[in-house]
């Protein structure tokens, strides 16, 4: 099979003939439909403490079509999701995690970030029969793989408590922010404002039913989210993961307001401690999601009550994925950009 594997940090990914995976006891092999590019992918390929192995396929948001199974659950041409996790050598016989943990488990393995599981920037990929999710009749498969993502901005939301007529700022409009937007919505925020300095993706958060929309470079988002709203934001989520935004959602934030940092900042930053005491605020971080989230975005989309395709910007094959993949890198206006092996 064909496949895109990392060599290094600064080099282009590689299109290489790699040996198609077979399924085990308890496994299935998908054949790949789309596969999403995720911004922790293009973060594991630079240079940092932790380096990713050369040789990694990567890929962890993916959706495709059974074509081996190991597993009495699973049948050759079932349409299937992989929650992209892998349990460690103890837990293999499980096929989950004993304790539960998930993403969470230090000696877990996620999918498309380890050499011990390659993903989905190929034409086939393995995975455990018990971390598939069925993609509901209908669905189309493009759609279904933007469950992981969706699923991050459901189990943010879930973290960040009741928000029922709640005020609502959504640092950053990128897949992330715009899946943070959408569970707001859903779950009775009264305002979800968006701060984006790209104004495509400010277009594209009004699509995703933001009810008012901050230019950053323009204005304070404190300032301009109470202009908007005549008060400050009971909720912030930082979505973009960024020295210097953290200290922002402390401004914007009410007295005991409540910050979820979803995003990932890979480098040291700077708050006022005073600034959150004064205020009693609360910080939550989050990381990823539980299988639950993905079922419940499943049924979302399967049912029509979230229509996501507007988040998808580009599909490319993957012939043309390394050279896509490295213009991601700096500030871009996509939304989700898709891997289609077969173009």
């Amino acid at each position: 099979m064909r496949a895109a594997v990392f060599v290094g940090p600064g080099e282009p990914l590689r299109i290489e003939d790699r040996q198609r995976p077979s399924a085990g006891p308890g496994e299935i092999v998908l054949r790949i439909g789309y596969c999403g590019i995720c911004g922790s992918d293009l973060h594991a390929t630079e240079a940092n403490p932790v380096p990713l192995a050369s040789g990694v396929v990567l890929g962890h948001e993916f959706a495709g079509t059974v074509a081996e199974s190991q597993s009495p659950d699973w049948q050759v041409g079932d349409r299937a999701i992989g929650v992209p996790l892998q349990p460690c050598d103890e837990c293999a016989g499980l096929g989950v995690c004993r304790d539960g943990l998930g993403i969470l488990c230090p000696k877990g393995v996620i999918v498309g970030l380890s050499p011990k599981a390659p993903g989905g920037y190929a034409e086939y990929v393995r995975i455990t029969a018990r971390h598939a999710l069925r993609v509901p009749d209908g669905l189309d498969l493009k759609h279904a793989a933007l469950a992981e993502p969706l699923a991050v901005g459901a189990h943010a939301v879930r973290a960040a408590g009741a928000l029922l007529g709640a005020r609502v700022l959504v640092m950053g409009a990128g897949p992330i922010g715009l899946a943070v937007t959408i569970f707001s919505k859903i779950s009775g925020a009264r305002d979800v404002v968006v701060s984006e300095p790209d104004p495509a993706r400010r277009a594209r958060a009004e699509e995703f039913g933001a009810t008012a929309m901050i230019d950053p470079g323009a204005e304070p988002p404190g300032a301009a989210f109470a202009r908007l709203t005549g008060a400050r934001a009971e909720v912030v989520f930082e979505c973009v993961g960024v020295p210097g935004l953290l200290a922002t959602c402390f401004d914007a934030a009410s007295l005991q307001g409540r910050i979820v940092v979803v995003g990932v900042n890979r480098g040291e930053d700077v708050v006022l401690p005073r600034i959150g005491i004064r205020k009693e605020l609360t910080i939550r971080f989050v990381l990823g999601y539980v299988p639950d989230d993905f079922s419940l975005v499943l049924d979302l989309l399967g049912r029509g009550r979230i229509d996501a395709g507007a988040m998808i910007t580009g599909v490319v094959g993957l012939d043309a994925l390394p050279a896509m993949f490295e213009s991601l890198r700096v500030p871009n206006p996509h939304g989700k950009v898709l891997i289609d092996p077969a173009i």
